[in-house]
């Protein structure tokens, strides 16, 4: 534990003393750990913190601290150094940096319905917008009473709009960037709704708000089931519990006429 303590310590007047530049080290071979990025890492962030954290930030910080475990385990292991002991801190160092990303993996997992269903509701939202405006104005309007977890992915889409992007390619990113529930399908039918004559924006508006309603439709759906599941869990908890307490005063009241 004192040597921990040291290495700590050591560590921390080197960075101090700027004698391991560790930010430089980092920036000087960022490309590098680019490669380390998970794919779904932007969305996940999205997913739990939405515009309100910087994913860029938050990787560099899972950087730091893979790094700093990296040196921390080989200055406890300095006396005995080894090709062994830099493998167990550079595996070590990796378990450190992936930690966060698993947290943020556990958490879309326990609220991977509550975030499907956001978007049914928020597509249902825009339907009444493009009523009255073209596809890219109405989206814009929407932004401020988006879901958060959307809110950068369309900022970037009417963004790439404005610039004169008239292709489906903003839309699809948009969904490649949110792998929820039918977001391609979805994008494909938002972009043919603003593509054409005005005559034919009805009919196209009606088949979006009958997807759009049919979403809304397993949405809640969905929702029920997890209510039920969670209520036929309860139950079968009250019920073994019932079960071990009526046994527990059988057997003890058989104890007590035996003696």
């Amino acid at each position: 534990m004192e040597v921990i303590i040291v290495a700590v310590i050591i560590i921390g007047v080197l960075l101090y003393n700027h004698t391991i530049d560790k930010d430089k080290f980092i920036k000087d071979n960022t490309k590098y750990f680019n490669l380390l990025r998970e794919d779904d890492y932007d969305f996940l962030v999205s997913a739990k913190y939405g515009d309100k954290v910087d994913s860029d930030v938050l990787f560099q910080k899972r950087i730091n601290i893979g790094v700093i475990t990296i040196f921390v385990v080989l200055f406890v292991s300095l006396n005995s150094i080894s090709l062994l002991n830099i493998l167990l801190a550079v595996v070590i160092g990796f378990v450190a940096f992936k930690y966060p990303y698993i947290g943020l993996k556990g958490y879309y997992k326990k609220h991977l319905y509550q975030i499907d269903i956001m978007l049914p509701y928020y597509l249902k939202s825009l339907e009444i917008l493009i009523q009255h405006y073209t596809v890219p104005v109405a989206i814009g309007k929407s932004i401020p009473d988006a879901p958060d977890i959307f809110k950068p992915g369309l900022k970037d889409m009417i963004e790439k709009i404005n610039a004169g992007d008239s292709s489906i390619q903003p839309y699809m990113d948009f969904a490649n960037e949110y792998p929820v529930r039918d977001s391609m399908r979805m994008m494909r039918l938002l972009y043919r709704l603003g593509i054409g004559g005005q005559e034919r924006k009805q009919e196209r508006l009606l088949m979006f708000s009958k997807t759009v309603s049919s979403l809304q439709a397993k949405a809640r759906e969905t929702k029920y089931k997890e209510r039920l599941n969670h209520m036929e869990q309860q139950t079968m908890i009250m019920l073994v519990v019932t079960g071990v307490s009526v046994m527990g005063i059988i057997l003890v009241s058989m104890m007590t006429m035996m003696m």
